[in-house]
């Protein structure tokens, strides 16, 4: 190779360790610690012809000598060789694993083994010494013909059949060794299943645990299917190494293929304060995909300079010393300084705070500031307190709740007296008592209800509060909000917006929230002011900049052109425009990119470019419209849009941003293995490493799949059980188990 400092030969050498990255691979997968794929894809080195440095690497299909590239072999894989396009590939056969045949009872051969046989076993014939039914009789052959054997004649009587049954049972017992049940599996076959075996746990976010696979019953269960005993040993450090090696080298080229890309973090705002909690690092790409990164395990809660040490460690550990390959960083801490100290520090950076962590943040606000929620909070309280705690009134209400609701539950409220409502347990709350307003309706009618208010003052307080229509609009009003917020939120959970989605995020929440407010006759003012406290501390001029420079957003004027949505900024937004573009580029460009922002702004992109950007279809799973190729919008600036040579270079590099930091989402198996483990440093590496292979195959399944659904495991169990206990008609064993 050529001096590290020629930038020819840098790239050189960057192609050759791509090279090499897959050569190892495919070597450890040919072993059988890899992708079954790679006994048919073999990495390709192309050279220049002039310089002779390496300039590419491609993939060859072994079959057909297709070529492919090699940025992504999986997908090549599923692509070409699954989906059939290579005409000499045949699928593997979906016979099951294991065939079981029936043992013959007259089979004498020894087993391929030579050892062991299975014998005849005649059977003892007797005759009912009365005579009453002159007939041989077998306890194991009823049906056979009389024969011609030896009469054995029993002094009991027919009371001695039975026993004769069960001697002749432990005479074969005894005379046929115990052999396999008929399992016959080859070496490949064994070491596939075990591959997949371990996939699946390690896969599963900590939901099985490795040393179940010692249990008894599941070793019987290996034993049945013909799979020999494993050692959870083995799973814990030989695979668990393997694999993780595998998946982190995949990480690796990947990254290295990419242009830039944006740092995803979350887990900096922990759930419970008193607990170690778990900061995931993902990289999102151009393309569209994300990657796992690494997991950092700190106390529950860190200094702001402490979360901006880590980031930019972060950013040299992946970029080296090409540090402007990371464009931007989005996470989900509010408080503090760090995001911003990193990008005053570095003026290539754009980041940005968590759209889904500013929802729930915004309903958290509601919860503190409206007194609308305040009143609804208390009253509800007092409501919930009554109907739990006062055994004869939660004996009525568990009457009518279960002729109404079919159900019999304590009505939600916090764990604590001293507890300060927060904004889910006043969500459960005012959804309880909704579910369960006619059960308490029908309980402040009975008689015995009528009777306890002749004595006790809370029971009249709490019967004029029930009986006010007013105190139930105000609790659906609650109700309606939060779960407008809540909804949205979810939402943006699924879809993970782009940066330039943020202000029509915000300003569709502003439309809700106004026909929320004369629905139920709120003041908008108040509710106005909350939201707009609640989108200043989460603005960044990227959001603006975005949403003018994406082709996703033009608007189409008078004169048919497709110009940028400018007349939706406002004044000083549009200043965030000109100052942010001119931060990302070198300051020789500034007037230029400047120049070349108001060309775009009074000419726009031409109609058939942007028609083809915005053309939507329906999503098969939810019916939503969505744009039938995201990938549009970047492709427009790097492909046609060429004569805006520095506006392009901002804008293929900002219209990508995530605006949220939701990549893998942990359902909290980890975090209890490290609160149990913690003080073990070789329990906490071996976390670390499950939660890499799991968060790997969960990014890896949501990047091929089309509209990016990746349900949690949990949530599926939950969806299973409704849906079964929907089919059946019969009551729930826990009826009565909510009563005190």
């Amino acid at each position: 190779m050529a001096d590290s400092d020629d930038p020819t030969a840098a790239a050189a050498q960057a192609v050759h360790r791509r090279y090499e990255g897959l050569l190892m691979v495919r070597t450890k997968a040919l072993k059988g610690k890899g992708a079954w794929y790679w006994s048919h894809l073999e990495p390709l080195l192309l050279k220049n012809s002039d310089t002779g440095f390496p300039k590419a690497v491609k993939l060859r299909c072994s079959l057909c000598d297709a070529v492919f590239s090699a940025s992504n072999p999986s997908r090549t894989a599923s692509e070409h060789l699954k989906r059939g396009t290579c005409p000499n590939f045949n699928s593997p056969s979906k016979n099951p694993l294991v065939s079981i045949s029936p043992v013959s009872r007259k089979r004498a051969a020894a087993d391929s083994d030579g050892g062991d046989s299975f014998y005849d076993i005649p059977p003892l014939t007797v005759v009912d010494p009365s005579g009453v039914y002159g007939r041989s009789f077998s306890p194991f052959h009823p049906q056979q013909q009389n024969q011609q054997q030896p009469l054995l004649l029993l002094s009991g009587g027919k009371e001695d059949l039975g026993a004769l049954a069960m001697l002749e049972n432990s005479v074969k017992k005894l005379r046929t060794p115990r052999t396999s049940p008929g399992v016959s599996l080859n070496k490949d076959q064994i070491d596939s299943a075990l591959d997949f075996l371990t996939d699946w746990v390690f896969e599963s976010s900590g939901s099985v645990s490795v040393s179940s696979l010692e249990h008894p019953k599941f070793r019987a269960f290996l034993n049945q299917v013909g799979l020999p005993s494993i050692s959870s040993r083995d799973f814990a450090t030989v695979r668990l190494n393997s694999k993780y090696e595998m998946a982190k080298a995949d990480v690796q080229l990947k990254i290295t293929d990419a242009v830039f890309f944006q740092i995803a973090s979350n887990g900096w705002k922990p759930q419970n304060k008193e607990e170690k909690t778990m900061i995931h690092m993902a990289l999102n790409l151009p393309n569209g995909t994300s990657l796992y990164r690494k997991t950092l395990i700190v106390g529950s809660s860190v200094p702001c300079r402490f979360a901006e040490e880590v980031l930019w460690d972060t950013v040299l550990d992946v970029c080296g010393s090409s540090k402007e390959k990371c464009v931007g960083i989005v996470a989900d801490k509010f408080k503090g300084k760090a995001l911003r100290s990193l990008e005053n520090q570095h003026q290539w950076l754009v980041n940005l705070p968590c759209q889904f962590q500013a929802f729930n943040s915004l309903v958290k606000d509601f919860t503190r500031k409206l007194p609308l929620f305040k009143k609804v909070a208390e009253n509800c309280k007092r409501v919930a307190h009554f109907f739990n705690f006062q055994s004869h009134i939660r004996s009525i209400f568990h009457k009518y709740q279960l002729q109404e609701c079919g159900h019999t539950c304590l009505i939600t409220l916090p764990n604590s007296v001293s507890e300060e409502m927060g904004a889910v347990t006043l969500f459960g709350m005012v959804e309880d008592l909704l579910e369960s307003a006619s059960a308490i309706q029908s309980a402040r009618l009975d008689e015995a209800f009528k009777k306890t208010l002749i004595e006790d003052p809370t029971a009249r307080e709490v019967s004029h509060i029930i009986g006010n229509s007013v105190f139930w609009n105000e609790v659906e009003a609650v109700h309606c909000s939060i779960k407008l917020v809540k909804d949205m939120a979810q939402e943006i959970e699924t879809e993970k917006p782009l940066v330039g989605q943020c202000l029509p995020l915000w300003e569709e929440l502003r439309e809700k929230m106004k026909d929320w407010c004369k629905k139920f006759h709120i003041s908008e003012e108040s509710v106005e002011k909350i939201v707009s406290r609640r989108f200043k501390k989460n603005y960044h001029p990227a959001w603006a900049a975005a949403f003018v420079l994406d082709p996703l957003y033009l608007i189409r004027d008078n004169s048919g052109k497709y110009l940028p949505p400018f007349k939706s900024l406002t004044t000083e937004q549009e200043k965030d425009v000109d100052r942010l573009i001119t931060r990302l580029v070198v300051r020789e460009e500034a007037h230029i990119v400047l120049m070349e922002l108001m060309k775009w702004r009074t000419e726009g992109l031409d109609q058939v470019y942007a028609r083809a950007v915005q053309m939507k279809e329906k999503d098969p799973i939810t019916g939503k419209l969505r744009a039938a190729n995201p990938q549009s919008s970047r492709l427009v600036w790097e492909t046609y849009l060429t004569e805006f040579k520095s506006l392009r270079k901002v804008a293929v590099r900002l219209i990508f941003l995530h605006a949220t930091s939701c990549g893998f989402k942990s359902n909290g198996n980890f975090e209890r293995i490290v609160c149990s483990y913690g003080s073990s440093r070789a329990a906490i590496e071996g976390v670390k490493k499950l939660v890499f292979i799991s968060a790997h195959s969960k990014l890896e399944k949501r990047n091929l799949c089309s509209n990016g659904n990746n349900n949690d495991e949990n949530d599926d169990d939950i969806k299973l059980f409704a849906a079964v206990n929907s089919e059946d008609d019969l009551p729930s064993e826990a009826d009565g188990s909510s009563s005190l």
